[in-house]
């Protein structure tokens, strides 16, 4: 008997110790299976950046391709429209961008020098610590030689870089625009290819709710913040342009660009304003006016229009909002950062469905009140009780 009882026992340990390992090397793959996916996202950026920008657009506007296709539009011809519509717009917005950021570019040194000397009053108690900081650079500094030259690699002109970077977009939203007009084009073709990978049926259920929810709430998230952007930026335009501010139509386009990067974008637009109404106007008091009014209108946007039409639902945490935005920034620059908050609400939507992703869709989530919670709970044994 107690030879039975310490054999079981041995068993047991033995069963514990390997499900601990075989769970290690589970983690450790799922590392490794992570880095790599970084590595290849970066390294590949040009493929995957567009492929992924495609989808998201595809998202957003499948909804009104299939309210079309009921009234009896074809699935070509709206896809294509819309398709359209949507390059006109980000070919006017950076129209309207180019030629204000090509001047600003261009009077960068003359911008820097008069931001200076306005500033000038706000240097002097700093001017000791800047001379002592210059004195300990050239102290650390090596000396050099004599006869030994130094070698200054050349670098490429601006202009071939501007070409290089202008066919790099112009080929990036090429496949984007034909991408998405293939998925909108197709109709139901990509979700049956998904229904047909799962063998059961239960399973073919769910994926199809997991991709109709991540559909509705990205298409619904992005209409209405685009939206909610329009009219911030309609708002800063007439407000600068009630100021005197030059170019409010442009700073009016930046600002609704600009908030699709929640907080930083902000806080850009903020400085940018900051910076040319000090050199625009003739008194540093009313030139504070211009930023004071653009940071009092995001603050109305972010406390209280967005929280209040959007739902707390599709809030994401702070946190994972500022991870994100410097994670995709570095990963794919400066569109990398505009897609990382749809991104979330993709990944989120998706955890939402499965239990054992529910840990990472909590913490993706915003703070919820008890009553909010105890709304929601009815909701979800609603859905069970459909399911």
């Amino acid at each position: 008997m107690k030879a039975d009882t310490a054999s079981s026992e041995a068993d047991a340990a033995v069963g514990a110790r390997t499900h601990a390992e075989s769970r290690t090397i589970r983690w450790l793959l799922t590392g490794i299976f992570i880095i790599l996916m970084v590595y290849a996202l970066y390294f590949a950026k040009d493929f995957f950046m567009p492929v992924t920008l495609a989808f998201l657009l595809a998202l957003t506007l499948t909804p009104i391709v299939r309210f079309l296709r009921k009234r009896g539009v074809p699935d070509a011809l709206s896809a294509t429209l819309l398709v359209l519509l949507s390059l006109a717009g980000v070919g006017s917005a950076g129209y309207f961008l180019s030629g204000p950021a090509i001047d600003l570019v261009n009077n960068a040194p003359s911008i820097g020098q008069q931001l200076a000397d306005r500033l000038a009053p706000l240097r002097r108690p700093f001017e000791r610590l800047m001379h002592i900081s210059q004195q300990l650079g050239a102290m650390a500094e090596p000396a050099r030689e004599p006869g030994v030259q130094k070698v200054v690699v050349a670098q490429p002109g601006i202009v071939s870089l501007a070409a290089g970077n202008l066919l790099s977009a112009g080929t990036s939203l090429t496949i984007v625009a034909v991408l998405s007009l293939f998925l909108l084009a197709s109709g139901t073709l990509f979700y049956e290819k998904i229904i047909q990978s799962f063998a059961t049926m239960s399973e073919k259920k769910r994926a199809l709710r997991v991709v109709y929810d991540v559909e509705r709430e990205i298409s619904r998230y992005l209409f209405t913040v685009a939206a909610i952007n329009a009219g911030l930026g309609a708002a800063i335009a007439l407000g600068l342009w009630a100021l005197g501010m030059p170019n409010p139509l442009v700073w009016g386009v930046a600002a609704a660009l600009l908030n699709f990067l929640p907080y930083i974008g902000a806080l850009i637009t903020i400085a940018l304003v900051a910076v040319i109404a000090l050199i625009s106007f003739d008194t540093v008091s009313y030139a504070l006016l211009a930023p004071a009014y653009v940071l009092v209108c995001s603050v109305v946007e972010g406390q209280f229009v967005t929280p209040m039409i959007v739902g707390r639902r599709l809030e994401i945490n702070a946190v994972a909002i500022f991870i994100a935005i410097a994670f995709w920034s570095w990963l794919w620059g400066f569109v990398g950062a505009l897609m990382a908050v749809p991104l979330l609400v993709v990944i989120k939507v998706f955890c939402d469905h499965f239990d054992g992703l529910a840990h990472v869709g909590n913490f993706l989530a915003a703070q919820q009140t008890a009553s909010e919670e105890e709304e929601e709970e009815p909701a979800a044994g609603k859905d069970e009780a459909a399911a």
